[in-house]
């Protein structure tokens, strides 16, 4: 499949800014199962522009400077991404969880990918025994790994309300966890909390979602958002594998990495220093189009 996106920030400044800094991390990464072909970054009215490492994680990392004051910044991002990838099927031969931990403390594998930089909490993502305790339910070492993170994430979608309202930003894993109600990054940082409590390699995956309307009706442009999943590292020779537990799914074609990282502080979109006065409003919005539909 292959998709073109659109993606939109605009921010509304109270008063005018005078310089701002931002890490943009809107350009998808190349995954397994996935290419980028194209990519366009739109600023304006004005902003300085320049690649940048990632910290953490894996990300396409921009670097945005403005310089003259502004009341306005809209940033858009263009991507056409090519998806191949298809729906895992668990074996009764998938390495056992127990495997797996075994398997990731040994790695040597010192590049981003690397399982063993998933192990452990991160500053969004704490140890939490209460949600590890939950999970481990469902995490028997003895368990296939597929077949235990799919039951996991099904378990998450089951028993727990997505609820825009519920949650913000920044609340904490334990939070949501006691409302049982969130959104995509909620769902996803309670199941890694899990998986690494249970000393196996998670990691939170950003991105996009195809959504498909009802039958009969049109897909709203501009109405997709960005979306959060896991992958699990499920040994060498399966390696990250994702799931997604606000729909109880695998991450298959319908799915565009954007970036990787422990958690969303290290790939958020877009973040920075801004300096001004007065509040900000931000407005995000995103389109997933499969290329048959821009071209009917």
């Amino acid at each position: 499949m292959i998709y073109d996106i659109r993606h939109v920030t605009r921010f509304d400044y109270g008063g005018a800014v005078k310089f701002a800094r931002c890490n943009l991390r809107l350009k998808p990464i190349i995954w397994s199962g996935q290419t980028l072909e194209s990519y366009r970054l739109t600023i304006a009215p004005s902003g300085r522009t320049y690649p940048a490492r990632a910290e953490a994680g894996l990300a396409n990392v921009t670097r945005l400077v403005i310089e003259e004051p502004v009341r306005q910044l809209t940033i858009e991002s263009v991507s056409r991404v090519v998806v191949d990838r298809l729906v895992p099927l668990p074996s009764p031969v998938d390495p056992t969880l127990a495997e797996v931990a075994a398997a990731a403390r040994v790695s040597r594998d010192p590049s981003p990918a690397g399982p063993a930089n998933y192990l452990f909490p991160s500053p969004q993502i704490p140890l939490d025994r209460d949600i590890a305790a939950w999970c481990a339910q469902e995490l028997d070492p003895d368990r296939p790994s597929l077949e235990a993170a799919i039951t996991l994430a099904r378990r998450i979608q089951e028993e727990f309300t997505f609820d825009a309202e519920a949650t913000l930003v920044d609340t904490p894993p334990h939070e949501a966890f006691v409302k049982r109600g969130g959104v995509c990054q909620d769902f996803a940082q309670i199941m890694i909390t899990g998986l690494r409590a249970a000393g196996l390699p998670a990691a939170y995956a950003s991105g996009y979602i195809r959504t498909i309307p009802p039958p009969g009706q049109k897909r709203l442009v501009g109405a997709d958002a960005t979306h959060a999943w896991v992958l699990l590292w499920c040994g060498p020779e399966r390696g990250w594998v994702g799931v997604d537990p606000t729909n109880g799914i695998w991450m298959a074609g319908d799915h565009i990495i954007m970036a990787i990282g422990r958690d969303y502080g290290e790939i958020a979109p877009i973040d920075g220093v801004i300096l001004g006065a007065g509040a900000q409003k931000m407005k995000v919005s995103v389109d997933v189009a499969p290329l048959e539909e821009v071209a009917a």
